[in-house]
């Protein structure tokens, strides 16, 4: 079985071949995300403690947390799930995974070291990877350096350098900085909360000329049935003191 084990510390990962199952088998059983000794490795793993991370069987399959089965299993997998990146939107597929539980079928396991040992590991632990690139968030920037509020984060960058052309000069590139704030960005969000006042404004001025309008259709209604009413109350009078004229 094929180990690719990972240093966190140094950013540095190596894969390691293993043909006698005795020296593996120990972490057979375990799941994805425990804590497993290294010590049935060899004598230069002593002490050494490992975080199961993941794996693939001998077809190629990957292993998906929380699937509690050593065997392949048939999932429905949508946007956000793991082992599955969605092409459309709102796309749903059924595909093949291997449960998070380690066991022999497994073609290659990736471990990270949780626990150093005593004795250094060529090509994994005594070596140092240095990050490609740097911060790119302005918060970020300011607690790599330690910069106070008075300092200028775009002066602390990390630029990378891109290899030179034949006869060129090498050129720097340097990320676009997030979540800057400039006089600009302090310019636009008080356009924007002006903006705010003033629909607020516009929305409370119309909404007093609406009711001043209702009170008023309301108070010509009102008085239009009090002089429909009074008609109807002179025509009923004249009618009662006609019938009462022709009796006599």
């Amino acid at each position: 079985m094929k180990i690719n084990i990972s240093y966190p510390a140094s950013g540095s990962q190596k894969l390691f071949e293993f043909h006698d199952e005795a020296k593996v088998r120990p972490f057979f059983g375990h799941r994805m995300s425990q804590e497993v000794g290294g010590d049935s490795l060899g004598d230069e793993w002593k002490g050494y403690v490992f975080r199961v991370c993941g794996g693939n069987d001998k077809q190629g399959f990957p292993m998906k947390q929380g699937v509690l089965t050593a065997g392949r299993v048939r999932l429905l997998l949508s946007k956000g799930h793991s082992c599955y990146r969605s092409r459309r939107t709102g796309e749903r597929k059924r595909k093949s995974v291997r449960g998070c539980i380690v066991d022999s079928n497994l073609s290659v396991l990736a471990l990270a070291i949780v626990k150093k040992g005593e004795a250094e590991i060529p090509g994994l632990t005594d070596k140092h990877v240095p990050k490609r690139l740097g911060p790119k968030r302005a918060s970020k920037i300011r607690k790599l350096f330690n910069l106070g509020p008075g300092d200028d984060v775009r002066k602390y960058v990390v630029r990378t350098q891109k290899a030179a052309k034949e006869g060129k000069e090498a050129k720097t590139k340097a990320p676009k900085i997030q979540r800057l704030i400039t006089p600009q960005v302090i310019q636009r969000k008080r356009h924007r909360a002006a903006l705010k006042v003033r629909r607020m404004e516009k929305a409370r001025n119309e909404e007093a000329e609406y009711k001043k309008l209702l009170a008023k259709r309301s108070k010509e209604q009102k008085d239009k049935r009090a002089e429909v009413h009074k008609k109807r109350r002179l025509s009923s009078s004249r009618v009662s003191t006609s019938q009462s004229v022709a009796s006599q």
